[in-house]
């Protein structure tokens, strides 16, 4: 019997993905757990595997397309097996597949699928105008009625690629847009030569993220200034100490000990905002934000407070070097219950982060840099480090942050606690 190769919703967030390769072509044999095809979802590459065995009998989705999920991607059936009636089934579902092909410099705009005023789009029973979902929430966000909208999907029905279509064409609406629309504004013609650059996948969940992140997530921000100094000569001591087995603990790993060892203490901050209640998780599993080429992933390191430094150092740089190549499975990005953006390799001060939901906190962290303070009443030199918590309101309150911040903060420069 012929089995389909489809497009699968391979995270929570995902709503479509894109065709990389095809590791295998048409005619080709394939046995169950061969890969078959590469995809690249919201957050990683993925290898799709096949489920039976058989011939690849036809790709029905080119390299460098992207589709929603649930898409047909391709059949593997016998050779001689009548594979008509799955085909008709994907013709008659048309995906909105949209190719990854750049747009040339200054190009003409692509003809508007926007119907004229008065020209109502199809609908159905009982004078409901059909569209996707998807496609409903994007017009409702950007601000553009539905009846203005021409469908090309089955039936005249509006699916993505026609909203996206008036939204890049910087038609007149009759509704104004939403605060924080999820959907690009209009594009403004000022007669300047540009070059298109795609969305990738990774940054298209980004921006669908936050969005659903800093409007509706009523954000705080509690500031801590910490001395580095302790922290700093106990790093240079276990490096010392590790130098012949080739480990290496970085100021990184001891801020997710610290962290976790004070979520622990302060369990009402290890936390998310759950609608009618508030999950307080009873582990502790800490998300690290890491710059990709496209954008931002966030590798989770599980149980972080049951591990030692030397542990915590070696599973990060792991999960840190796979995200970077797109490599990690789905659980292995997904789940946090804390989040640490460090910037400061990058000579910043101080910042603060956007809240990755579900989470209801993350730890922005800055430079460490020598500044002039006041010691027992002397001034001093010292490496001093600036840390932001950004906290749910619904969740946290701001005297719960604090005495997070004030744990870590102790921990921080009396580190000797992280290693007992």
């Amino acid at each position: 019997m012929a089995s389909r190769i489809v497009m699968s919703k391979l995270s929570p967030t995902m709503e479509e993905g894109r065709v990389l390769k095809w590791v295998k072509q048409e005619g080709e044999a394939i046995e169950p757990g061969d890969v078959v095809v590469e995809v690249e979802t919201d957050k990683a590459t993925m290898e799709v595997e096949a489920m039976g065995s058989g011939v690849l009998r036809k790709i029905l989705v080119d390299e460098s397309t992207t589709v929603p999920t649930g898409t047909l991607l391709g059949v593997i059936g016998a050779a001689d097996e009548d594979i008509s009636d799955i085909l008709a089934e994907a013709s008659r579902a048309a995906p909105a597949a949209v190719a990854a092909a750049p747009t040339p410099v200054a190009a003409a705009p692509a003809a508007v699928s926007a119907a004229p005023l008065g020209a109502a789009a199809s609908a159905g029973d009982g004078g409901r105008i059909k569209a996707s979902p998807l496609a409903r929430r994007m017009a409702e966000q950007g601000g553009i009625p539905l009846h203005r909208v021409r469908g090309s999907g089955p039936g005249g029905r509006i699916i993505k690629r026609d909203v996206e279509a008036v939204l890049t064409s910087g038609l007149p609406t009759a509704v104004a847009p939403a605060a924080a629309p999820a959907a690009a504004p209009a594009a403004i013609d000022y007669d300047i030569p540009f070059e298109r650059v795609e969305l990738s996948q990774i940054r298209k969940a980004i921006a669908r993220n936050l969005v659903q992140s800093l409007g509706p997530v009523p954000h705080f921000f509690l500031t801590r200034e910490i001395d580095m100094g302790q922290v700093m000569a106990l790093r240079a001591e276990l490096n010392e100490a590790l130098q012949d087995s080739g480990a290496k603990i970085g100021v990184n790993d001891i801020l997710l000990k610290a962290a976790a060892q004070a979520l622990t203490e302060h369990p009402y901050v290890n936390v998310s905002f759950a609608g009618d209640h508030i999950r307080r998780f009873t582990r502790v599993d800490i998300g690290v934000a890491v710059a990709v080429p496209d954008g931002l992933i966030t590798p989770v390191l599980r149980d972080v407070a049951s591990k030692g430094l030397r542990q915590i150092s070696e599973q990060t740089r792991d999960l840190i070097a796979r995200g970077r190549e797109k490599k990690l499975a789905p659980e292995e990005y997904q789940g946090a219950t804390f989040t640490i953006s460090n910037l400061g390799m990058y000579g910043i001060d101080e910042f603060t982060a956007v809240i990755n939901p579900p989470a209801a906190t993350i730890l922005a962290v800055g430079a460490t840099q020598d500044k002039p303070v006041v010691v027992n009443g002397n001034i001093e030199i010292r490496p001093r480090m600036r840390v932001t918590l950004s906290c749910d309101h619904r969740a946290v309150d701001g005297a719960m942050g604090a005495e997070f911040l004030a744990t870590f903060k102790e921990m921080i420069e009396n580190p000797l606690r992280l290693v007992l």
